[in-house]
């Protein structure tokens, strides 16, 4: 959910509660006179103003916005005027609010839609809802004119899902088409073809996002993260985020206990097996026909649990598409198709070949080979370090520890090198586009992993070795995961509150340069701006102070000034996600 921070600057005036200026006469501390020299009293006293990042993160929710759309900040009027307008001739149904980023001074489109709309997009969408126990049960797809048979339908809160709203926003908008000879600056529309996607491939469009809503978050986060031995809550995920992730984690949780059955009888099965090789043998045998009666029983219980749940969520009988939209990435010659008859882009097929043969074919090649030799010379160092006595016994994981490096970053430069030469493959289809990459990736993957594991065991034998190795590679891929998961994250956010808080110090610092008085700053019972938003004041006449631009720009985007400062009584604060 797009939020805003609220009180921010309370909290920043009361760190400095209670702290006054050392009298007059008394040496200033050390570093602060030599700070004063170099700044000067102004810029630190601008300082006080900054607000902390548990201020920024201070939020409240905003309302009537399901799909948010964002532009960079150098996007000029005549793009925003041109795209708002289409959107409001060619999807009426749409209530689009047109509001300004106060910090990146970026604008951004806040979408969403009326009950009665919604329920006229999910016929067209054909979503599937339940029906009343009356009618008949199960599910099928949504009719306007036989609305009444369908589960709550009555309510406007219950009906829709936050997923089934965004989803029906989102096909709006990836079917608004253009008309024959349309144009944006230097970007020319085919006769029909899709307006936000090519617009978004062009970085015309920032992103293009739906919104959380934090209440439901909450609910998930005490039944479903922080619940521990408990069913994960599959229809809710479902609800909220839509069948395709539901589905994963459904298979994931499947997995997950399934694997308890090969987990026990293993541990069963070393525990009484002997210690000559006779008896080992005969375990490992063992073991390994129970894997295989396993997987197959595993696979056949997925299969009907899979069709369980594509049932219950309606996606058993979905039909499929029976025609793929081209990528908007996808660029060739214009010409006019010889089964349509409608203009199109061309790319002829054996350009594609010859690139693949020529420079992605190469190029992978060399890539598994330099994988193979960083295999080799870790090895190499892994007999130096046991031929020299005396070291550690730590110092003989060293190179397995560098090995296991080499194929964290090995694959995440493969990816992007893989990403590049789909792209310049340039496929039409999504679907071929994809199929293409899984390829790449999947090849590499696999030799990446376990190309040493092979080697290891097949050619050297050495399975006192396999064991070490094996456990440092499972070790340091899932501390690399965790790090990737919860660290990252965590300092990409520290460092985007960090240059929030140096702009609101230079915004402070310019705006008292500009007053020629005191630095300016949130006063304590009065309006704040925003770290993340846009500050919505009830002053329906200063549209400077809400938008950040002049009152007549803004107008000229149409009455949303009127609009949205009528709507700000009370002081609502909104704030959507920085970009990137």
């Amino acid at each position: 959910m797009a939020e805003a921070a609220s009180s921010a600057g309370g909290t920043s005036l009361e760190g400095e509660r209670g702290k006054r200026p050392p009298p007059e006469g008394e040496p200033a501390a050390p570093a602060s006179g030599v700070l004063d020299k170099l700044f000067g009293k102004r810029l630190l006293q601008a300082g006080r103003y900054l607000v902390s990042h548990k201020a920024w993160m201070k939020t409240v929710p905003t309302e009537n916005c399901d799909v948010l759309m964002t532009f960079p900040d150098t996007t000029d009027d005549h793009t925003l005027l041109w795209l708002l307008n289409h959107i409001r001739v060619g999807i009426p149904e749409l209530i689009v609010q047109v509001r300004h980023h106060r910090h990146t001074r970026a604008y951004a489109f806040f979408v969403t839609a009326t009950y009665e709309s919604l329920l006229r997009g999910a016929d067209e969408l054909g979503l599937r809802k339940a029906v009343k126990a009356e009618f008949g049960g199960g599910t099928r797809g949504f009719s306007c004119e036989e609305d009444f048979i369908y589960e709550n339908v009555e309510s406007e809160l219950r009906f829709f899902t936050s997923q089934e709203r965004q989803s029906i926003i989102r096909f709006w908008l990836q079917n608004l088409r253009a008309k024959q000879g349309e144009a944006l600056h230097n970007v020319r529309f085919l006769e029909d073809q899709p307006i936000i996607p090519e617009l978004a491939a062009r970085g015309i469009i920032q992103q293009v996002f739906p919104v959380h809503e934090q209440r439901i978050l909450n609910r998930l986060m005490k039944s479903w993260v922080q619940a521990v031995c408990e069913n994960q809550p599959l229809d809710d995920i479902c609800d909220y985020f839509g069948v395709k992730i539901a589905m994963y984690f459904a298979w994931l949780g499947f997995y997950t206990s399934a694997m308890v059955y090969p987990a026990v009888f293993g541990s069963v099965l070393y525990t009484f097996t002997e210690a000559d090789q006779t008896s080992r043998d005969v375990s490992c045998v063992v073991f390994a026909l129970f894997n295989v009666i396993w997987s197959t029983l595993f696979l056949e219980e997925w299969k009907r649990r899979g069709a369980e749940l594509a049932y219950k969520w309606g996606t058993l009988d979905s039909p499929g598409e029976a025609v793929e939209e081209p990528r908007p990435q996808f660029r060739g010659v214009r010409r006019i198709s010889p089964i349509t008859r409608a203009e199109e882009f061309y790319y002829p097929p054996w350009k594609r070949l010859l690139f693949q043969l020529l420079v992605s074919l190469p190029l992978c090649l060399a890539c598994l080979l330099c994988v193979f030799l960083l295999m080799l010379g870790c090895f190499q160092l892994q007999e130096l370090v046991l031929s020299v006595k005396g070291l550690p016994r730590l110092a003989r994981f060293l190179p397995k520890v560098m090995l296991a490096l080499i194929v964290s970053v090995s694959a995440e430069g493969y990816k992007k090198l893989a990403i590049w030469l789909n792209d310049m493959e340039n496929y039409r289809l999504e679907s071929a586009y994809e199929k293409h990459l899984i390829i790449k990736v999947v090849l590499f993957q696999f030799v990446n992993s376990y190309l040493s594991l092979f080697y290891i065991g097949f050619y050297l034998k050495d399975m006192e070795r396999l064991k070490e190795l094996l456990l440092v590679l499972s070790l340091s891929q899932s501390l690399e995961r965790q790090l990737r998961a919860v660290l990252v994250p965590l300092a990409a956010l520290r460092f985007r509150l960090l240059l929030l808080s140096l702009r609101g110090l230079l915004l402070a610092a310019r705006a008292k340069v500009r007053a020629g008085g005191e630095p300016v700053g949130p006063r304590r019972g009065g309006q704040r701006g925003c770290a993340g938003g846009l500050v919505r004041r009830a002053e329906g006449a200063c549209a400077k102070a809400i938008w950040g631009r002049p009152a007549s720009r803004c107008r000229r985007l149409g009455a949303h000034t009127a609009e949205c400062t009528g709507r700000a009584r009370g002081g609502v604060e909104t704030r959507w996600a920085c970009p990137g």
